[in-house]
């Protein structure tokens, strides 16, 4: 990362070679049944940060790695956390009609389409994980560990489990030793996942490899807490979202247990420490370095 080139700028560089690779992984017209992939390319391409394919991305560039072994497994990662979003949405979950701006899935194309664009996005996730082309020159027992690790984050000790737990806890009481095991299971997985994935795909060793799961656990509950700030006194417009919607449902958060001011000195200390975490590496961990300030300031 060229330090005179702003993190934004740097930053949507790197969204647009995930989005060209998703235009090539995802078929377009011309595939029956039609429906399904307006669908699901509806949801994967309506907006979005890819956040965690970029920490892939980025995670392989510390460790010494080269994009084009990581890129295949960014895509997947970026269709997993799409998925989660499409369902996170559905009026058995969090019943949300807007995402990114735009009007989610279950409302353009019907709650049974939306759960089977979820379902594809899943499946074609691990297609993309199970193909060597993909990764060239990665040894199996890599790729291997890496399909392992993505599908526990996702799955019951992951993604999944997080969800179970965040709604079983809504309207209920909960402490604090709760809420961080729902956030490090329901959005800190993915994240964390997506950082040891280009680590592990670019060959990194034990240390470096720690290393960048402390970053990946601290920018994961960091993250979260400032989407819990945001859905209390972020700007809709900015969001694509409204607002409000955490506290309306009973939600479990940092700011309804702890309040906004405690929260928001909890994730500056994450960030502090996540950053610490990579002292041990050079300047290419400079836009790992640099996305853990920006979870601070985001406003969407």
């Amino acid at each position: 990362m060229n330090p005179e080139i702003p993190l934004n700028e740097y930053l949507n560089g790197r969204k647009a070679l995930v989005d060209q690779a998703l235009e090539k992984f995802l078929p377009g017209g011309g595939n029956d049944p039609a429906v399904i992939f307006e669908a699901v390319r509806y949801s994967v391409f309506a907006g979005g940060k890819r956040l965690r394919p970029i920490l892939c991305l980025e995670a392989a560039a510390a460790a010494g790695g080269k994009t084009d072994v990581v890129l295949t497994t960014a895509c997947a990662l970026e269709m997993i956390h799409t998925y989660s979003l499409i369902h996170d949405d559905l009026p058995a979950m969090d019943n949300d009609d807007c995402r990114r701006g735009k009007p989610t899935s279950h409302k353009v194309f019907g709650e049974g389409i939306a759960i089977l664009a979820g379902d594809a996005l899943l499946t074609e996730a691990f297609r993309l994980l199970g193909d060597r082309e993909g990764m060239p020159g990665v040894p199996p027992e890599r790729v291997l560990q890496i399909v392992c690790e993505i599908a526990e984050a996702a799955g019951f000790f992951g993604m999944v489990g997080g969800q179970v737990m965040d709604l079983l806890a809504e309207g209920g009481k909960a402490d604090l030793q709760n809420l961080f095991a729902i956030h490090q299971r329901k959005t800190g997985a993915l994240i964390l996942v997506s950082l040891r994935a280009g680590a592990i795909l670019a060959g990194a060793g034990e240390t470096k490899l720690a290393a960048l799961s402390d970053y990946g656990r601290r920018i994961g509950l960091a993250f979260q807490i400032t989407d819990d700030i945001l859905n209390v006194e972020g700007d809709p417009s900015l969001l694509g979202k409204g607002t409000g919607s955490d506290a309306a449902r009973g939600k479990v958060t940092f700011p309804a247990l702890i309040g906004i001011e405690a929260s928001r000195l909890r994730a500056e200390e994450l960030v502090r420490e996540a950053i610490v975490s990579l002292e041990s590496f050079d300047d290419r961990a400079a836009p790992l370095r640099a996305i853990a300030r920006h979870i601070l300031e985001r406003r969407s």
